[in-house]
């Protein structure tokens, strides 16, 4: 094995733990999850486990901030493609739809994870709280775009809107939760876009 060899081999050790890991806890939950389960499913040894990960908090941090990292992707994305003030919101809500109708849905990894660790002061549960005022930070600097003066109680309205669809999109028709989501949503932007157009017209 050559030393380029060796070089790549804790990273790609360390993103077999991490996709194994992601797969498992969105899947099955995150308590009923042994490290056991994960070392034997990613194939590696304990000793590679702890020196990527000293503890199994570890790698549910890192397992959340990998979900965080995707999610921002999306929504970069979405803002990229089209900087206009509705667009970016309507792709957004259009990701949160495709991702309720995919196969092997179970909800939003945050709010599984959150009912898990409901003591606030847990570093999970801190990573849970940081990644969702991301979320309603970005929603609100973008709907600010749509309608300044009331941007915060819009995002939040799309935040609890999106919650909704998440919890739900498990437990029922996952097509009809995603048609009753997107539907809210062309409504919260179209109220707010006319309050836009009203007011420009005075």
């Amino acid at each position: 094995m050559t030393r380029a060899e060796s070089d790549t081999r804790p990273s790609a050790a360390r993103l077999r733990l991490l996709t194994t890991a992601t797969r498992i806890f969105y899947a099955e939950g995150i308590h009923s999850v042994g490290v056991d389960r994960i070392i034997a499913e990613a194939k590696v040894t304990r000793a590679t486990f702890y020196r990527h990960f000293p503890s199994k908090d570890d790698l549910i941090l890192a397992y959340l901030r990998e979900v965080h990292q995707l999610d921002r992707g999306t929504v970069d994305a979405a803002v990229a493609a089209d900087p206009s003030p509705v667009a970016p919101l309507l792709a957004i809500a259009g990701s949160i739809a495709e991702g309720i109708q995919s196969p092997g849905f179970r909800g939003c990894a945050f709010l599984n994870a959150a009912a898990e660790y409901p003591d606030t002061d847990h570093p999970v549960r801190q990573e849970i709280i940081a990644h969702r005022q991301w979320f309603l930070d970005t929603l609100t600097m973008l709907m600010a775009q749509v309608h300044e003066e009331t941007a915060e109680p819009a995002a939040r309205h799309f935040v609890m809107l999106r919650d909704g669809a998440m919890a739900a999109g498990c437990l029922f028709d996952p097509a009809l939760v995603s048609e009753t989501f997107l539907r809210g949503i062309d409504g919260l932007l179209e109220i707010n876009a006319d309050r836009r157009s009203t007011e420009s017209a005075r």
